[in-house]
């Protein structure tokens, strides 16, 4: 079932409606939902209190925890869907990949995945592996009410990086020497991998997710032949594994610029757009029949209301004709912003599109 026809049941009728979710399907709206990557943390004063002393990972598998981290954002903004707490690598986690979250590093890999044996490492994920993301969805469901619920993950490429590297790399060397010289286990890996997300976000769809974000966070650094070749066969797998539940499906990279046609093309309903890309050049690049999502400069926010409100407004009348917008920063919340900017931010949007 597409995202574009009836829930026919399987999405929650409270927030079928929202605007959210019409702006997903393209179609009429309230006004234009806002909802930021990485509001869930990070630069809030509450989430920073709860997560105190808490490891990463370990916050992640609380239920009670990530509830009322999701939620924090939803009541200090008002945004207009809530995105999950947790990790592109909690499913890594969860099938017994030995790895950590490193303060000021990110995600360390114990043992990388170079060779043909170091594939049966990664086994299938089953809902019994994250029994706490469907206990904490439930719990966020019935907070949320008529406000949507983003479920995500990590894409194939993005996963195979850390896995293959050992953590985060600027230039990719080992996983682009492992996809150009033994491109049959590349493929085996990112389709193992699609397996794994794929399951990720079924439970999660399962458990009362409104929409999904595939997060492909380092696919920006290859060339449009080698994503078409290499990566796009494995992200399409995800996106039609869950496209029958009829939820929105987003997808988003960073340094996108040239592959945003493809992106769209591996079965996205909305295609992400970093701040490198106007609005319109970027509905132009992705063709018609997908919304956007996007693409205010995170670091705008620190520049005062003024100019924050000055951007906006750029934006919104680039967005103007565009088929369905929502309105999202060009990438994550950083950490140093300050809370107030983004409230205010919220309520811009809504007041300058209201209908």
């Amino acid at each position: 079932m597409s995202a574009n026809q009836s829930p026919a049941g399987q999405q929650p009728t409270a927030t079928y409606d929202s605007a959210f979710l019409r702006a997903c399907r393209r179609e009429p709206v309230p006004h234009t939902p806002v909802w930021f990557m990485r509001q869930a943390g990070r630069s809030l004063p509450e989430y920073l209190k709860v997560r105190e002393g808490i490891p990463m990972l370990e916050s992640c598998t609380r239920p009670e925890l990530v509830a009322e981290i999701t939620l924090q954002p939803v009541r200090r903004h008002g945004v207009d869907a809530a995105i999950y707490f947790s990790d592109i690598v909690v499913p890594l986690k969860a099938i017994g990949i030995d790895l950590d979250i490193k303060p000021g590093v990110g995600p360390v890999i114990a043992n990388p995945i170079r060779s043909r044996a170091d594939l049966a490492r990664l086994r299938d994920l089953t809902p019994e592996d994250v029994t706490y993301v469907t206990e904490a969805f439930g719990l966020l469901t019935r907070e949320l009410g008529a406000t949507p619920l983003i479920g995500f993950a990590g894409a194939p490429f993005t996963l195979a990086s850390y896995l293959v590297e050992g953590g985060p790399s600027r230039n990719h060397e080992h996983t682009k020497a492992l996809m150009y010289g033994d491109p049959q286990l590349w493929a085996d890996l990112l389709d193992r991998l699609a397996d794994i997300t794929a399951a990720f976000l079924k439970v999660q769809i399962e458990a009362g997710a409104s929409a999904v974000q595939l997060f492909d966070s380092w696919v920006g650094a290859l060339a449009p032949a080698d994503y078409r070749r290499s990566v796009l066969p494995a992200s399409r797998k995800v996106f039609e594994t869950v496209s029958g539940y009829g939820v929105p499906r987003i997808h988003f990279g960073v340094g996108t610029g040239e592959l945003l046609g493809l992106l769209g093309e591996a079965g996205a309903d909305v295609v992400g757009v970093d701040w490198r890309v106007p609005l319109d050049e970027a509905a132009r690049r992705v063709g018609p029949g997908k919304a956007l999502q996007g693409n205010l400069d995170p670091a705008v926010l620190f520049a005062g209301r003024e100019a924050v409100e000055t951007k906006t407004r750029e934006i919104l009348d680039t967005a103007a004709g565009l088929e369905g917008h929502v309105f999202n920063l060009g990438h994550g919340v950083l950490p140093t912003t300050d809370p107030d900017a983004l409230t205010r931010l919220v309520d811009y949007v809504h007041t300058q599109t209201a209908r």
